[in-house]
């Protein structure tokens, strides 16, 4: 039986395994992931999530229990800084290993260990499934289509309005035009009624120009006729 022998001893002693955990702690939080062997990537993982629930916790005592394995300040500062937004979301499983293969030299199972921060930082979203879901794109096409239905409506009425605003300022040049006009065309009437008197001058001067037919002398009477 194994009792009390929860931990690996990685063929190292005592105050070695833990001096390398403690390096490689500060290195994950620091980086956000790290490339190891298996084994030590599953021990490891039992120290930073046990750091990250003390990071949730936040309070003095929390930070100096993190000082005692974390190397570097700096970093416990920005994990207790950090802790409730990027993994607030979950109560557990804040690491990730993934698996690569044999190392070259000497064949050892190598992972990769990294931290799991969702990308927007905020609550889960929970996936709708079946006809719930459905509906819920039918009701976004729905509003897309409304929306785009009311951007061509404004852009028509834009349109309608800047050609109005083209119209009118014609409108007013005529309507400033048709009171000149008005007063215009008595002034040619004038003119068209003094035409016929210059012409009747030239006419004249025409007419004294060409010489006019003598008339005929008048015959006097003569005596018998004067007798009679």
């Amino acid at each position: 039986m194994r009792h009390r022998k929860a931990s690996l001893k990685l063929n190292r002693t005592t105050s070695h395994r833990l001096a390398m955990f403690r390096n490689m702690v500060t290195s994950l939080f620091k980086h956000e992931r790290i490339r190891t062997t298996g084994p030590k990537a599953k021990e490891l993982r039992r120290l930073a999530e046990h750091l990250i629930t003390l990071a949730k916790r936040g309070d003095l005592h929390a930070r100096r229990q993190a000082l005692a394995v974390i190397r570097e300040k700096d970093i416990v500062h920005k994990l207790f800084d950090e802790a409730n937004e990027k993994f607030g979301h979950c109560a557990g499983g804040y690491t990730r290993i993934v698996k690569l293969g044999r190392r070259a030299g000497d064949a050892a199972p190598m992972s990769l260990i990294e931290l799991i921060v969702p990308e927007t930082g905020g609550t889960k979203k929970t996936k709708k499934k079946g006809a719930k879901a459905k509906a819920a794109k039918t009701k976004a096409g729905g509003e897309k289509k409304a929306d785009v239905k009311t951007k061509d409506k404004k852009k028509s009425a834009k349109k309608e309005a800047a050609a109005e605003t083209k119209k009118r300022p014609k409108a007013k040049k005529k309507e400033a035009l048709a009171p000149k006009e008005e007063t215009a065309k008595p002034k040619k009437a004038s003119g068209k009624k003094e035409e016929p008197e210059t012409k009747s001058a030239a006419t004249q001067k025409k007419d004294d120009s060409v010489p006019k037919p003598k008339k005929a002398p008048k015959k006097k009477p003569s005596k018998e006729e004067k007798k009679s």
